[in-house]
């Protein structure tokens, strides 16, 4: 398994490895692909060609292990969503992961069988934690912390979904790293040693993180143009017709407005009083 150096968007060479960059270099990317002070994301047309050449003659007969991990309770559209798209990259196996195959439990009443255990999966290219009120009890669980410490000591992408950035975080993989989060779990992430940020997508080295549920597809989309090209990606939002146009324009707090956040905090109040006590002990055990 070749180790993929922390990176910036701009550093890819064409072998498909990274450079280090300087601090600072990397950008936040909204979902309509702009940076936080409004530019365009800086990626030259001419090294979207060169990922493209890389990633065509690079991986000819290993396949590209990407990994989520599978817990009862996940938000399932969290996993779902970036596995539908990522499994169409070109030579992707994607593994479903947890401590046994037994069916899980879903946070909408349907089970998802696991593909692989902690102890059969393979060292992946791509570990991926999806969220939901399911992680509270991942944040302190030893066997799969331990598990996502193994994997992401190996993996060229460590990355997360909506609330999974906690358990990246707890595992002690996000201590300095700039990450997303869903806009309600956003400020749990300095318990971890993490930087919180207001995005869709955030690119720290090898690091990327989707905000809330829905961002799962265009993290998923952004990593696809990172593992397979620029015009990959493209190809595969236009095969899942991925244009889309929400009746309601209420999708973030600003959008919302305060009576609106006010309730739906209150509806889930005894879920988050619960995630946050085990926040609170992950935290005290990894000593940040």
């Amino acid at each position: 398994m070749e180790f993929v150096a922390p990176c910036s968007l701009k550093g890819r060479d064409r072998t498909g490895g990274v450079q280090q960059l300087e601090p600072g270099k990397d950008e936040d990317i909204d979902a309509t692909g702009h940076g936080r002070n409004g530019g365009k994301q800086d990626i030259a047309a001419a090294s979207l060609r060169s990922d493209a050449h890389a990633v065509k003659h690079r991986r000819t007969t290993m396949p590209l292990h990407i990994g989520f991990l599978l817990f009862p309770h996940v938000t399932q559209l969290d996993l779902t969503g970036p596995a539908q798209i990522l499994s169409r990259v070109p030579e992707a196996k994607v593994h479903l992961v947890w401590k046994d195959r037994a069916p899980v439990m879903t946070d909408v009443g349907f089970s998802i069988e696991p593909t692989s255990t902690f102890d059969e999966c393979p060292q992946l290219d791509v570990l991926c934690v999806p969220g939901g009120f399911g992680i509270a009890d991942q944040l302190t669980d030893e066997q799969t912390l331990g598990f996502l410490k193994r994997q992401g000591s190996g993996a060229r992408y460590v990355t997360s979904v909506c609330n999974g950035a906690l358990v990246l975080g707890a595992a002690g993989l996000l201590v300095g790293y700039r990450s997303a989060c869903h806009w309600m779990w956003r400020k749990y992430l300095t318990r971890f040693g993490a930087i919180p940020v207001e995005a869709r997508i955030v690119r720290d080295r090898n690091r990327i993180s989707g905000g809330g549920v829905t961002a799962g597809i265009d993290f998923a989309l952004q990593l696809a143009a990172e593992l397979a090209g620029e015009e990959m990606a493209r190809t595969l939002q236009l095969a899942f017709e991925y244009d889309p146009q929400p009746p309601f324009d209420c999708g973030s707090p600003e959008k919302a407005g305060p009576e609106r956040v006010a309730r739906l905090r209150d509806m889930q109040r005894e879920r988050i009083a619960r995630a946050e006590a085990q926040i609170e002990r992950a935290a005290l055990v990894g000593g940040v």
